[in-house]
């Protein structure tokens, strides 16, 4: 089982993400704006950040950029999960460390394809050191 931190500003998304990350056997953390999430991942070290762009006090570029800059954070794999559509918002949000972009509709199965590639394949078989 992976810890998943999903940091979205909307309510409804945080509900519908979490379901199927819980679904796929893992553990939800969540943030409600980009500070907070920064914040998350320094304390909860999770597997894997589901990241919104468009919040209050620190967009997702933003905290994307601070997360994989810091020390002890920069190895966790982050997935922008946004509205926004554009090939310049693709490429800036590589450029600030996401590993991957999907955007807003997706479906159930496109999101649990895309959180099983960043967690290696056949998650959710955790390494034994884990519990």
């Amino acid at each position: 089982m992976a810890r998943i931190l999903i940091v979205d500003d909307s309510p409804s998304q945080l509900m519908g993400i979490r379901r199927i990350v819980e679904k796929l056997g893992h553990e939800a953390l969540t943030a409600e704006d980009g500070a907070a999430g920064v914040e998350a991942a320094k304390r909860e070290i999770p597997d894997l950040i589901l990241m919104d762009v468009v919040m209050p006090n620190l967009n997702g570029f933003q905290a994307t950029r601070s997360i994989t800059r810091e020390a002890t954070t920069k190895h966790i794999p982050i997935v922008l999960v946004t509205t926004k559509d554009q090939d310049t918002d693709r490429v800036w949000g590589m450029r600030q460390g996401a590993k991957a972009y999907i955007t807003k509709p997706f479906s159930e199965s496109e999101l649990a394809d895309m959180i099983q590639q960043m967690l290696g394949g056949d998650a959710p078989a955790a390494p034994a050191s884990e519990e």
